[in-house]
């Protein structure tokens, strides 16, 4: 993994007129996904084949607290004609509010990032055996064990593989009711504890050669005021991007995220956040960024002969 994580191939994809700003356009890049190798549906592998048949031809693998998947989607990208930036996203704390970093790794992992992910995968375990304990207060019994049959594998549990036991076990009807009455937000499977500080991980980033992107600033049911506190304090710890677009958006406010990232000169990233098939989201699928002055982050000094040229879509 060492070798692919150092450099990303340079001769995946032709040259094309790189967009030196958003001008409303559709654009092939996806720069939030998840795989198996944490709560995604999807091999790497599976995840590369689908995003080509989507048209993608810039994406990066961002797996929570994670780059295990990285070298398998680099190799089934190149396959694909894919360029593939190595990521993760960072789960982190700030002012008592659990917030995600991605971390676009076009240099690789230092040893400083290395020691931070496995610090993460202890504080995921611990933090599954407390959403465990809670959930078999409310009828999922066994709900550790059952949580592990639905990730299929010894990787890091997440809520989704909770949700999805919920459902298996019959106590509520899909993973939408599963996240809304107990492991949303303020629920009661919702444990924030054990994670790093925002400038922690920020630094294990900025340490490594990366870009750290603040993920989905729209979903933390911030008001504008905070949400302008949230990228100052990001932005003073190191950060150098946000994601403009993550999923589906309002596109005016899409248009005043757009402004507060301008006034602050963070870079604009965008990504689907794609977990799994059959959802309202697949790679690729988000609102058309509009016309903007930020800058996007792909135009970045420490991305440019990472990601290459990209091309709006026709």
């Amino acid at each position: 993994m060492a070798d692919i994580l150092t450099k990303t191939p340079a001769s995946v994809m032709p040259m094309n007129a790189l967009p030196e700003r958003f001008d409303g356009q559709a654009l092939p890049i996806d720069l939030h996904m998840h795989s198996t190798a944490s709560d995604g549906a999807l091999s790497p592998e599976a995840l590369m084949e689908l995003c080509a048949s989507r048209g993608l031809t810039h994406v990066a693998l961002t797996d929570h607290d994670s780059v295990a998947g990285v070298e398998r989607a680099v190799a089934a990208g190149r396959q694909e004609g894919i360029r593939v930036l190595p990521g993760t996203e960072l789960s982190c704390q700030w002012r008592g509010i659990n917030i995600h970093v991605v971390g676009l790794l076009p240099s690789g992992v230092s040893d400083a990032l290395a020691a931070g992910l496995t610090a993460q995968a202890e504080a995921r375990r611990r933090r599954a055996e407390q959403i465990a304990e809670r959930l078999e207060r409310v009828g999922l019994v066994q709900a550790l064990e059952r949580a592990r049959e639905q990730a299929g594998s010894d990787r890091p549990l997440g809520r989704p593989d909770f949700a999805r036991a919920l459902v298996s076990a019959g106590l509520v009807p899909d993973m939408a009711t599963a996240f809304r009455r107990h492991l949303g937000s303020g629920k009661a499977g919702d444990i924030k504890a054990h994670w790093p500080t925002l400038a922690s991980v920020v630094a294990w980033l900025l340490e490594t050669g990366g870009v750290a992107a603040l993920a989905h600033p729209l979903r933390y049911g911030l008001t504008r005021r905070k949400r302008g506190q949230l990228l100052e304090d990001f932005q003073a710890a190191g950060g150098q991007a946000a994601e403009l677009v993550s999923g589906f958006q309002n596109p005016d406010v899409t248009r005043d995220l757009a402004r507060q990232l301008a006034e602050r000169g963070l870079h604009a990233s965008l990504g689907s956040d794609f977990h799994f098939p059959g959802g309202h989201l697949a790679p690729g699928s988000m609102t058309t960024v509009p016309r903007s002055a930020v800058a996007p982050v792909w135009t970045h000094p420490r991305l440019q002969a990472a990601m290459g040229d990209v091309a709006p879509v026709a």
